[in-house]
């Protein structure tokens, strides 16, 4: 009588399941390829990052000549090109991150970037990390450039103590990431991406001359500096003073001391409500798609 053995085949393994990258590995993927988006548009690089530098040229030729100063009567004075640097180093921050972020997310929103967007499984928070890991990329090398042709074209002198580099780290990152949130929240103001740059830019000039980058500011009418203090770029102008000027230089300042306290408030002040707003208004679709 013969035996028949049934011979049992083990299961299958059961399939690993694939779990999704971090959010910071993904908000970091995300930055690489914005670097990469905004480096392939050469226009806006070479605007963003030679405007401050043309500019401190500029002011640095017309008022600097024949060897002219900035500084009360007494004082030993500064060249033009020094006082103009902590100018131009604030609205460089403000072009990389208010008007960069306002203008392009409405853009891409407008080209239907943003819709495609969100119906992949990437988190949002990865998506705006990958925007303010661009801006700080791309603003750290622009700041570097500025000092270097500062020093090397116009002969400015950089800060020699830790205190005053720690006091442009901290202005210089926290002037960045409000700058950052309050462009995302703002990019839902403009109807459309091509009337984005309508909108943002008449904005970026009016601050840029009211907040102490183009003039002295303790020239401009008092009203101005009032109104000129509800606005960030003023108080990242006036941090930068503080890092780039000499200390006799408080003279020259409305309220006699650089207020970096009042400067971090403001700062900071800016990066919760443009979180807040952020968070309220910010729009995935054109406002004629639902």
């Amino acid at each position: 009588m013969t035996t028949l053995t049934r011979t049992t085949t083990s299961a299958p393994a059961a399939t690993r399941s694939t779990r999704m990258p971090s959010t910071a590995a993904l908000a970091l993927a995300r930055t690489r390829v914005e670097l990469l988006q905004f480096f392939r548009e050469r226009d806006a690089v070479v605007f963003v990052f030679a405007y401050p530098i043309i500019m401190l040229g500029i002011f640095a030729t017309v008022f600097g000549q024949d060897g002219a100063t900035v500084g009360p009567q007494g004082s030993p004075g500064v060249a033009f090109a020094q006082y103009f640097l902590p100018g131009m180093v604030a609205t460089g921050v403000l072009l990389s991150s208010f008007q960069n972020m306002a203008t392009s997310i409405a853009v891409e929103r407008d080209e239907g970037g943003l819709k495609r967007l969100r119906g992949t499984p990437m988190p949002p928070a990865a998506y705006f990390g990958g925007k303010v890991g661009s801006v700080l990329v791309s603003s750290l090398i622009q700041l570097t450039l500025l000092l270097g042709a500062a020093t090397t074209m116009f002969g400015v002198e950089l800060p020699t103590s830790a205190d005053r580099w720690w006091t442009l780290a901290w202005v210089f990152l926290l002037g960045t990431a409000a700058g950052t949130v309050c462009g995302v929240a703002f990019s839902s103001v403009p109807r459309s991406g091509r009337s984005a740059s309508a909108v943002v830019v008449p904005i970026v000039l009016v601050l840029q001359f009211t907040s102490g980058v183009f003039f002295q500011f303790d020239q401009l009418p008092g009203w101005m500096q009032t109104v000129s203090g509800l606005f960030p770029l003023k108080w990242i102008a006036q941090g930068m003073r503080s890092v780039f000027l000499p200390d006799w230089a408080l003279q020259m300042e409305p309220g006699g001391s650089w207020q970096h306290g009042a400067t971090a408030g403001v700062l900071a002040g800016y990066l919760v409500a443009g979180l807040v707003l952020g968070v309220l208004t910010f729009r995935w679709r054109r406002r004629d798609d639902g």
